[in-house]
């Protein structure tokens, strides 16, 4: 059987048919990899694709810069989905928008030199150590922000391009007098009003919360109930400022180091100067022997700073006798200079010196010659420095030494402290929004709360504080963003629902006053029925917070009051309602344009401009956009 089978397979229809399952199977394999879908942009913009990495780098951006700005506020604005759907959402705009600049920048063939792009990376500031560019902590911050080095000369690439396009468009823009006039006399422009407030306090006792209103609202809006994501850490904490010094500075070491650069401490040579000049912008011939005649007045002894108040053109130097004040080399023309420093002693006159300014005869007054600080004088900034140096040298031997443990030896940081020579501290459990000192920085937050830290239990990589301060971390404990449970919140519940059909009682009240306002019912009678008072405020601008920035705001928004009464409903922040009465729209008095006013709304009206170009852009623009999940994005 094994035979007949054998010889069957020499067959040609058996090699036959082998070879198309080979080939079945193999462009089935390829099959499988061209099949596989590719990763759905997050936008097209006239054809050009805007990658999910993008999109989550900059979203993650975003959230470190919301972060900073409204610290432990944040997570309790965070928690509302449609906060983050908006925030999202205007992300996915921004994109957009410098996607259609850029396109049009290299329309216009806008360009950045990789010249411009290597001077700007050395000019960063965070990539300087003690003042100079610093290339192993160049790479260590572009790593943090989850950059390689292309990676991150393409980005500064697109912003400086950018930064071209906006400065040549902003450059371009400006404002006209009569423009500036009536934009300043709008925004100083005055309003009388009167208004009447219903406190939504007043109806509370009409109010009742049952139970199961309270059971409601505590599973609608859970995501208001949240207990932060919490973490405990150890870590280990490295101060270059704190390190002992292996090796004390030495005086031999201070003594060569004057040696080598004893051109620091030296005071090059100085003179003092007094010059007569004689211009020769006219007739220089004529010039020239004036100047000669002054000469052969000093040489038979006349007084030099009397005849340089008489006849030098130098009207300034002239009140002073001549005097040019101490000069240095460099200073001046190099035929005055070369002159000056000619002179030999003080009282010495130079011939007649010929500049681009004229005629120049000049006399030494004074002199310093060249003088060298001695070591004792400038030993002690001397070893101040060295010693400096030899500490930043020695913080990143212990640096990278502490580093390569760290992750050699991933579960435990004790290895990596000895070698430090520090002690491994500990936390209790904080969010980010109440993290201790030194870990309530943002890099140090990122990585604390990061999958690799909470799951896989390993130590950090080397996270940077401040220059010459770094921190390595570890998670200890972990806790996940939970519910509170009901009982713990009931009574806040309770105050919100409160609080709100109080607000909603009160709004009612006050349409109905308000259809009466309108219906010709004075204030004041409506302000009886309200059991409530008129208030009048005069002279409210648009900066004004009083009787409240809402009724501000929707005062300005008011027409101005003719026959027809002028008159809004206004719903307060605080759940109050004022019905206001806008009885008088005036100029303030004039105001005066000075600089800072001018470039203020000049500001305004490029922003406003610019704006409206961007919007243009759009118009004319084939933009599609994806979906935007409202999940975190993975980096």
């Amino acid at each position: 059987m094994l035979e007949r089978i054998r010889e069957g397979s020499q067959g040609a229809t058996a090699k036959v048919i082998l070879t198309l399952v080979i080939i079945s199977f193999a462009l089935a394999g390829i099959g499988s990899y061209l099949g596989q879908p590719t990763e759905t942009p997050v936008a097209t913009v006239n054809g050009k694709e805007i990658s999910q990495m993008s999109f989550a780098r900059a979203y993650e951006n975003e959230r470190s810069r919301l972060e900073q700005q409204f610290g432990e506020y944040f997570s309790q604005i965070a928690s509302d989905p449609a906060y983050v759907a908006r925030m999202r959402e205007n992300v996915m705009q921004r994109l957009v928008q410098q996607e259609l600049q850029m396109q049009l920048a290299q329309e216009l063939g806008l360009r950045v030199s990789d010249e411009a792009i290597k001077k700007e990376i050395r000019n960063i500031p965070a990539f300087q150590v003690a003042g100079q560019f610093n290339n192993d902590r160049y790479l260590q911050v572009i790593r943090q922000m989850n950059y390689q080095p292309d990676g991150f000369r393409d980005y500064l690439r697109k912003e400086m391009t950018l930064n071209q396009l906006a400065t040549a468009l902003i450059a371009t823009d400006f404002t006209l007098d009569n423009e500036l006039a009536s934009a300043v006399k709008l925004q100083n422009q005055l309003r009388d009003i009167e208004t009447v407030t219903l406190s939504a306090a007043n109806f509370k006792a009409d109010v009742t919360v049952s139970e199961d209103e309270i059971k409601e609202y505590y599973q609608l809006n859970q995501n208001q109930f949240m207990a932060p994501e919490m973490v405990a850490l150890e870590y280990i904490e490295l101060k270059g400022s704190e390190l002992p010094l292996e090796e004390a500075v030495t005086d031999a070491e201070v003594a060569a180091n004057y040696e080598e650069n004893k051109a620091l401490y030296m005071e090059p040579e100085r003179r003092r100067v007094a010059h007569i000049l004689v211009e020769n912008l006219e007739d220089d011939a004529a010039a020239q022997a004036k100047a000669e005649e002054i000469l052969a007045e000093l040489q038979n002894g006349a007084d030099f700073e009397k005849l340089a108040e008489e006849k030098s053109d130098d009207l300034v130097s002239a009140e002073l006798g001549g005097d040019l004040d101490w000069i240095d080399r460099d200073m001046m023309d190099p035929e005055f200079e070369t002159a000056a420093f000619a002179l030999e002693s003080v009282g010495d006159i130079s011939e007649i010196i010929k500049t681009e300014f004229g005629y120049h005869i000049i006399k030494l007054t004074d002199y310093e010659p060249e003088q060298v600080k001695e070591l004792a004088e400038v030993s002690a900034d001397i070893k101040a420095q060295l010693e400096l140096d030899k500490r930043l040298n020695q913080f990143y031997e212990v640096q990278t030494r502490v580093a390569d443990l760290a992750f050699e030896v991933a579960d435990s940081l004790a290895d990596a402290a000895e070698v430090a020579g520090v002690e491994v501290k500990s936390t209790e459990l904080f969010s980010r929004n109440n993290a201790p000192a030194p870990l309530n920085n943002p890099n140090v937050l990122n990585t604390a709360f990061s999958v690799e830290i909470l799951e896989d239990g390993v130590n950090s990589e080397l996270i940077e504080i401040a220059d010459e301060h770094i921190v390595f971390i570890r998670a200890k404990e972990h806790k996940a963003a939970a519910v509170k449970p009901l009982e713990e919140v009931t009574a806040g519940i309770q105050l919100t629902l409160e609080n709100q059909k109080a607000s909603e009682l009160a709004k009612s009240k006050a349409q109905e006053l308000f259809a009466s306002l309108q219906a010709g019912t004075a204030l004041s009678e409506i302000a009886t029925q309200a059991n409530a008072e008129v208030v009048a405020t005069e002279a409210v601008t648009r900066q004004s917070f009083a009787p409240s920035y809402e009724v501000v705001q929707a005062a300005f928004k008011m027409p101005t009051p003719s026959d027809a009464q002028s008159a809004e409903l206004v719903t307060l922040g605080n759940g109050d309602v004022s019905l206001v009465v806008l009885n008088k729209v005036y100029d303030a008095p004039a105001a005066e344009i000075n600089d800072q006013l001018r470039d203020g709304i000049a500001r305004q009206q490029m922003n406003k401009h610019y704006e409206s170009f961007i919007e243009a852009l759009k118009d004319d623009a084939e933009v599609k956009t994806a979906a935007v999940e409202t999940q975190e994005p993975n980096l």
